[in-house]
């Protein structure tokens, strides 16, 4: 049986695509080729479905939302607000799975931070 064997992408809709790949460039440290190309460290990647009414990915309106890894959770929101990012205050602990922090994108997109355990 074939099977998937990771994440190949996340595509969203802009209205202004050219300032949105700028801002996960230059505030998220997106390093993306021409394509959108992004080579990343190795690790587990998370699969979950929520229930339709969960309030966890944001607004209603948003039917996904990307996670992704940073190491150091506390300097990586610190330099989210610097650049005048909208950043979650709330910060979550979970034992053995790190910790998961929580910014909107310019777009409106809700984007969750784990640093893994």
């Amino acid at each position: 049986m074939e099977r998937v064997v990771g994440v190949g992408g996340w595509f969203v809709r802009a209205s202004d695509p050219e300032a949105l790949r700028a801002w996960y460039r230059d505030v998220l440290g997106m390093e993306l080729d021409e394509y959108g190309s992004w080579t990343t460290e190795h690790g587990p990647t998370v699969f979950a479905v929520f229930e339709a009414d969960s309030d966890y990915l944001g607004p209603r309106t948003q039917q996904s939302m990307m996670n992704l890894r940073v190491r150091d959770l506390d300097a990586m929101l610190a330099q989210l607000r610097a650049a005048g990012a909208d950043v979650d205050d709330e910060v979550q602990d979970m034992d053995g799975v790190g910790r998961f922090g929580w910014v909107t994108d310019p777009e409106g997109t809700r984007i969750e931070l784990w640093q893994p355990a």
